[in-house]
C-alpha cells in the first residue's frame, strides 16, 4: 500500500493512472460492501443490462419488515434450503456442479442465496470461472459483514421477477396488484417459482410447470415455519 501511495504522488503519468486504477477497484467495492449495509441499493449491474436490451426498470425498495413473512420463507423454500444453516455456500450443491463440469458438462448454477445476492448486487450475469470467483469473494464478504437478515433483505429488493420488474414490492403489484406485505401464500410462492427464469415465466400468468412448482413451493415454505421468520438471526 505504501508504495501505491507512491506511486500515486510521483512517477509518470501512466504508472499514477495505473496505480488510481487498482487503488480504485480496491476501494469502491469495499465502500459499496459497508453501504449497502444500510442503505437501499438503488441500481444493479443486471438492470442497467436490461435497460440497454429494452427493458424498463421497475423498482422499488421496501424495508425487510414490509415483506410478507411468507415471502421471506417461500424464497428460501425455492432458492436455498440450506440458507440459515451455511455460511454463504452450500457445498453438496457446489460439488455436484463441479462433477457435472469435469464429464463435460457446461458450469452450471448451485448458488445459495448469499451467492446470488453478491452476485445481482456486484457483478455481471454468466457463468465463467472469473465471475464465479468473484461471487465467492462478495458471498463471503456479505456474509461477515451484512449478515442473513440484510442478505435476504437485499436479495428480495434486487433480483428479478419479470422483464424490467426488480424486487418483490414492484413484483408483487406488477402480477398481482397488492404490496409485499399483503402477499398470500400462494402468490409467494408464484412469484418463487419464476426466479430461475423470470423472462420466461410469469407469476401472473402462470404455466402447468410453474403452478405444479408453486404448490410443492408452498409445501416446503410451510414446513419451514413461523419460527425462520426473521430467518438466521
Amino acid at each position: 500500500m505504501r508504495r501505491l501511495r507512491a506511486l500515486l504522488l510521483k512517477g509518470p503519468l501512466w504508472r499514477r493512472l495505473l496505480a488510481g486504477s487498482v487503488l480504485a477497484s480496491v476501494a469502491l467495492p469495499l465502500v459499496l460492501l459497508l453501504l449497502y449495509r444500510v442503505v437501499p441499493v438503488p441500481l444493479t449491474p443486471l438492470m442497467l443490462i436490461r435497460l440497454v436490451e429494452g427493458y424498463g426498470i421497475d423498482h422499488d425498495w421496501v424495508s425487510y419488515d414490509e415483506i410478507a413473512p411468507i415471502m421471506v420463507r417461500s424464497a428460501i423454500a425455492a432458492e436455498d434450503g440450506k440458507f440459515c444453516s451455511h455460511w454463504g455456500f452450500d457445498w453438496g450443491a457446489i460439488s455436484e456442479a463441479l462433477d457435472d463440469a469435469d464429464d463435460g458438462g457446461r458450469l452450471r448454477g448451485g448458488s445459495t442465496i448469499s451467492q446470488q445476492t453478491a452476485k445481482n448486487v456486484f457483478l455481471w450475469p454468466g457463468r465463467s470461472w472469473l465471475r464465479k470467483g468473484l461471487e465467492a469473494g462478495f458471498t463471503v464478504a456479505i456474509e461477515t459483514i451484512w449478515g442473513k437478515r440484510r442478505i435476504v433483505e437485499v436479495y428480495l429488493n434486487s433480483v428479478e421477477f419479470g422483464p424490467g420488474v426488480y424486487g418483490v414490492e414492484a413484483a408483487a403489484r406488477y402480477h398481482f396488484g397488492v404490496g409485499a406485505g399483503q402477499l398470500s401464500g400462494r402468490q409467494a410462492a408464484l412469484l418463487a417459482a419464476v426466479l430461475p427464469n423470470p423472462i420466461r415465466f410469469s407469476a401472473s400468468k402462470p404455466s402447468a410447470y410453474v403452478n405444479r412448482y408453486a404448490s410443492r413451493i408452498e409445501g416446503r415454505a410451510r414446513a419451514i415455519g413461523k419460527g425462520m421468520y426473521p430467518p438466521c438471526d
